[in-house]
């Protein structure tokens, strides 16, 4: 596996910041596809990505494997019409919260209710990034930023049970930091025949660090309980640094 990964890796230096949990998300990506590889499910060359705009999109640049640098919100149609063309591939949509819940949310919702046979990867550090910090769709209330002095206003909306009112029949959390269960949960999400959904959760060493280190409130899962779902999905409301935060396979149908 170890040269599996190196034939993963590009000469390409990512421009994160210097300790971005970014790395640590490329990191278990590079493993879930070399365990995939040496497990014999696919091939490096069946594998193939879609990215938007945004911090996490930089992966393109430093993953090994074909694919196409979109646009920003439409990581989801792009992912879509790669497997279209080539329904063997196996492909990851790389995107961010904003790009995933603002822009792109009828793709969101659309893809988990058509049940697309794609694994959808959101980086959530729950702000706009790369275009320093204006809150997104899962930033929390009061939260303040040079674009939004007085603080955001509407509380912020939760994709997990977004996921679970589309249809989705994988939905998945993990956290950046955690990076072999991540790695873990990855490959349970591209075996899955369906629309996967995996939400990792990371912080912004620059921007709207308030909600950062909630690692402490986070515990694994593993559910396959339709009734146990919707319980699951209200543990965290990401509004807060209290309460429980599940960690691994939500629910999957």
């Amino acid at each position: 596996m170890t040269n599996t990964k190196q034939n993963l890796a590009t000469k390409n230096i990512p421009t994160w910041c210097p300790g971005c949990p970014n790395f640590m998300i490329l990191e278990s990506v590079k493993k879930a596809i070399a365990n995939l590889i040496s497990q014999g499910f696919a091939k490096q060359e069946e594998f193939a990505m879609a990215t938007g705009i945004g911090c996490h999109a930089k992966i393109y640049d430093a993953l090994n494997i074909s694919g196409i640098y979109g646009l920003h919100g439409r990581v989801i149609p792009t992912a879509q019409g790669i497997k279209l063309g080539n329904p063997k591939l196996k492909v990851l949509g790389f995107a961010g919260d904003g790009d995933t819940y603002a822009e792109g949310m009828e793709h969101f919702v659309h893809a988990a209710r058509n049940n697309i046979d794609i694994t959808l990867v959101v980086h959530d550090n729950q702000a706009f990034s790369l275009t320093t910090g204006q809150p997104t769709p899962t930033s929390q209330f009061g939260y303040k930023s040079k674009a939004f002095p007085l603080g955001e206003q509407l509380m912020p909306i939760n994709p997990i049970r977004l996921a679970l009112a589309s249809g989705a029949g994988f939905i998945a959390r993990c956290s950046a930091r955690n990076i072999e269960h991540t790695a873990e949960i990855l490959e349970k999400a591209v075996k899955y025949k369906g629309f996967a959904f995996v939400e990792i959760i990371q912080d912004c060493l620059v921007f709207n660090k308030e909600i950062n280190n909630k690692d402490s409130m986070m515990y694994k899962v593993e559910n396959k309980d339709r009734g146990k779902v919707e319980k699951l999905a209200e543990e965290w409301d990401y509004n807060s640094k209290k309460g429980k935060i599940p960690i691994g396979v939500i629910y999957q149908r």
